[in-house]
């Protein structure tokens, strides 16, 4: 995401590079770059010059620090300032009445109802809470039924009333029947409208005064630029909503929504939609985003989608077998499933700090790890446990049976042989010191 946004920032900011000070005259020049950067990015004229003259205004009102070139200086002042222009801190939604009621608001297409069902399987998986989806969209004949195959998806109750074309109605009734099942949170997914449109903003405003939702959200589509910012400054002048969701975060090459909505329509960024999966929504953070924006990758995210998928008693268990020499390929088997749960690959290498740009162009698809589990269930059980009993003619029925070739099998056999020597090497920690020490660059 953002890497248009992110290789003209690059370049901007390498105006400094090799420069011994800050000047007026290198700053005006990054920081020309940089406005026309945002400016190529959809970012509002107005946040774009407001952005630039803040950076200015701290770069020449701080002592820079022999240690840090101006380069890095400028890249801290601008991150911060990144941070602070989508909202700085992380806003989470309100979630303190029993039910509390989330009212969905946007644009028809904005991918509203998705998002209400990925929002509830959030808040089941992540927050243990009890949802309720209310599907209050009497216009769009498959609206209905669109929630109701999510609900089954996510295991999620589904309160709707066919035959019913009061929305007001159908809400009440749906926080009722919220109250009466002891669901606590109700997810209200309403019919998508037009800011122009009168008659349905009226309606979605009725709705609001008549059940007084904790949370209204307002859903946008993040690869329509500007026109996402004056539809969401339009939607806030009529509902007063409490916050934005950005869908098709992962496809917005320029990011002018993110970086503009925060600073036109002051309220802030909840949630981004990251991907076609129902668990593809993340809470927004700024510094994160800022972070992946200047090429920083992100790993506190990184680290915290595999924490949510590596359990912590299963981990022990795994570092016994690997200290008893007892890690076989049924343990692998699971690791690589583990990670596959994380996400997209390519999105998970971006993360990392440095690789955004190295994996930009390669194809790095979620079937890499296809002929490997091919060959690993090819195996029978004593072959997974016991590696070394795979003979010839045996690699050759392996092959056979996973539809690859026998250089394939050798090849992971090999490279299985060498992993397990090497995590058993750091599973002992004196052995680990001595192998750190003989490093390259390690001797003193």
């Amino acid at each position: 995401m953002f890497e248009n946004l992110s290789d003209k920032l690059e370049r901007a900011f390498k105006v400094l590079k090799g420069e011994g000070k800050i000047t007026e005259i290198n700053v005006a020049e990054t920081l020309k770059e940089v406005r026309k950067a945002l400016l190529d990015a959809d970012v509002n004229y107005k946040v774009a010059k407001q952005f630039t003259d803040e950076v200015k205004a701290k770069a020449f009102g701080q002592n820079v620090l022999t240690a840090v070139s101006p380069e890095q200086f400028m890249i801290k002042i601008a991150h911060a300032q990144l941070t602070e222009l989508m909202g700085g801190d992380k806003v989470e939604i309100d979630l303190s009445s029993n039910p509390s009621v989330i009212l969905m608001s946007g644009l028809q297409g904005s991918g509203k109802t998705t998002l209400s069902g990925k929002l509830a399987g959030f808040l089941k998986s992540k927050k243990q809470k009890h949802p309720l989806l209310v599907a209050c969209d009497v216009y769009r004949p498959a609206a209905i039924d669109q929630l109701k195959v999510l609900g089954e998806q996510l295991s999620i109750p589904v309160f709707a009333e066919p035959g019913n074309t009061n929305p007001v109605d159908i809400a009440k009734k749906g926080i009722a029947f919220a109250k009466a099942n002891n669901h606590n949170v109700v997810i209200i997914d309403t019919a998508g409208r037009l800011a122009i449109d009168e008659e349905m903003m009226n309606e979605i405003a009725e709705i609001k005064s008549a059940i007084k939702p904790n949370e209204i959200l307002f859903v946008v589509d993040a690869m329509t630029g500007q026109d996402a910012v004056n539809t969401a400054k339009a939607f806030n002048d009529r509902l007063d909503f409490d916050g934005v969701v950005l869908t098709k975060l992962d496809g917005d090459t320029r990011g002018g929504a993110a970086l503009s909505i925060k600073s036109v329509v002051n309220k802030p960024i909840k949630f981004v939609g990251t991907g076609e999966k129902l668990d593809a929504l993340d809470i927004f953070y700024p510094s994160r985003m800022a972070d992946r924006i200047l090429g920083m990758g992100d790993i506190v995210s990184l680290v915290e989608k595999a924490q949510e998928q590596f359990d912590e008693a299963e981990a022990a268990k795994l570092h016994k077998k690997i200290a008893k020499n007892q890690f076989g390929f049924d343990d692998f088997l699971n690791q690589i499933q583990q990670i596959k749960k994380m996400g997209n690959m390519k999105d998970l290498l971006g993360m990392i700090p440095g690789m955004g740009k190295a994996v930009r162009d390669v194809d790095i698809s979620n079937d890499s790890f296809k002929h490997i589990e091919a060959i690993i269930r090819a195996m029978t059980m004593g072959e997974r446990d016991n590696p070394a009993i795979i003979s010839g003619s045996r690699r050759q029925r392996i092959a056979n049976g996973s539809g690859t070739s026998i250089q394939e099998v050798n090849k992971l056999l090999k490279q299985f042989d060498e992993m397990k020597k090497m995590m058993r090497m750091m599973s002992n920690k004196d052995q680990a010191a001595k192998m750190m020490r003989n490093m390259p660059g390690m001797r003193r």
